[in-house]
């Protein structure tokens, strides 16, 4: 019973990323609940039930999300989306057969630092607009500015006070709180219809969405994974160094890396977001010293249950665009800064010519929109930054640049005698 009242709390944990994401992609946080469970389930299978990890929607997919569900609708995202999954276990193979070497020459930080910014920025204007009450594009003025902007700055300042001042369980979840302050305030502005929950049954069948399959929405969705895959080193470093095990090597990250994939795969087939291993729950797992993975099982279970409770997800949908818009200012810009912390930790010289071409080439063509496409086929955004990173990665030569500098100092050095 106590493995699953823990179970329970690490889901409340997650909770508030785990919805946070359908709701602002446009997509059923039921359906994301389903596929948060069923992910970290088979997660659990592939690694043996070895690690104690919850999987649940991924932040790093919520602008390439938001930007299908727009140009291709959601059947053929999910499409992309079970490619990225498949681009994970394939990853997974790669490492088994040639060890992590390769992914380090294919993805080093000069490449992941400005693609994970661009990811973050990508969407900056979006979370401006929802933050002022319009709908993301910009084109419909959904709630009053005026009272938008005390809902959003409300959410934000709330999610900031308890990321810094917060202590123990409580700093776990900035997400919750900001969604919770900034609920409270619109309840106060009588911006919330609360029509759909009245509506709602208890019990329902959430609204599973099938993939359908799209070039156009696989490449776009292909590069994307970069930036999770990297985040998943991560996160297996953490729950290593909390629990005192070395779960890259046993599991291994081929099984873990394997296992991301597949719940990957698993949430696209019903129409849920891409799942990844949740920091949250480690920091939680940290605190209360809960190192069983059977409670991650009991989390999961918990999820799927709650998958099915109707008024749950109409309350959810109830939340206004301005709480989500306020939260995803420093959402987004949280995610940019783990780019560029990425080359400030891995210390990637910018004053080396190679270096800064592909990093100002990267920004520029993901931030600005840069688009090549012939006939059906288009590469725009974060999929050809993306792919335009590793490629100058992979054919730019190491010294370029380096001999015009030395020769240079070897000229200021002569005179200078």
């Amino acid at each position: 019973m106590m493995q699953v009242l823990q179970g329970a709390q690490m889901l409340f944990v997650a909770f508030g990323a785990l919805v946070l994401v359908p709701l602002l992609t446009g997509l059923d946080p039921n359906v994301a609940l389903f596929g948060a469970g069923i992910g970290t389930l088979l997660f659990q299978v592939v690694t043996k039930r070895s690690v104690p990890i919850f999987l649940a929607s991924s932040f790093a997919f919520i602008a390439p999300i938001m930007y299908g569900v727009q140009t291709w609708g959601i059947a053929s995202t999910m499409g992309g989306l079970m490619t990225a999954g498949v681009v994970y276990v394939l990853m997974g193979v790669l490492i088994k057969v040639r060890g992590v070497g390769f992914i380090h020459k294919i993805l080093p930080p000069v490449v992941v630092g400005p693609v994970i910014m661009v990811i973050g920025l990508g969407l900056a204007p979006a979370a401006v607009n929802m933050a002022v009450g319009k709908s993301g594009d910009g084109g419909i003025q959904i709630i009053n500015g005026d009272a938008a902007i005390w809902i959003s700055a409300v959410s934000l300042i709330t999610t900031i006070a308890f990321s810094v001042f917060a202590k123990g369980f409580f700093k776990l979840m900035p997400i919750m709180a900001g969604v919770v302050a900034g609920y409270c305030v619109s309840l106060g502005f009588g911006v919330v219809d609360f029509t759909p929950v009245i509506q709602a049954s208890w019990l329902a069948m959430p609204n599973f969405t099938y993939p359908e399959f799209n070039i156009n929405a696989i490449l776009f969705m292909i590069p994307v994974a970069i930036a999770p895959a990297v985040e998943h080193v991560g996160d297996m470093l953490a729950i290593s160094n909390v629990t005192g095990k070395d779960y890259l090597k046993k599991p291994g990250l081929h099984r873990t890396l394997a296992g991301d994939g597949i719940a990957t795969i698993a949430a696209s087939m019903f129409g849920a977001p891409p799942n990844t291993t949740y920091s949250e729950v480690t920091g939680a797992v940290m605190l209360t010293k809960a190192f069983n993975p059977i409670i991650m099982t009991w989390a999961a279970v918990t999820a799927l249950v709650l998958a099915f409770v109707g008024k749950l997800g109409a309350v959810l949908q109830t939340i206004p665009v301005p709480v989500m818009g306020g939260i995803m200012i420093l959402l987004f810009g949280s995610i940019a800064t783990v780019g560029l912390n990425t080359l400030i930790k891995n210390q990637v010289d910018l004053h080396k010519a190679r270096n800064l071409v592909i990093v100002a080439v990267t920004l520029v063509f993901g931030i600005g929109g840069m688009a090549f496409g012939i006939g059906e086929f288009s590469l725009q955004g974060i999929s050809l930054c993306g792919i335009v990173a590793i490629v100058l990665n992979l054919i730019l030569p190491d010294d370029l640049g380096e001999s015009h500098v030395v020769d240079n100092a070897q000229m200021e050095d002569t005179q200078s005698k």
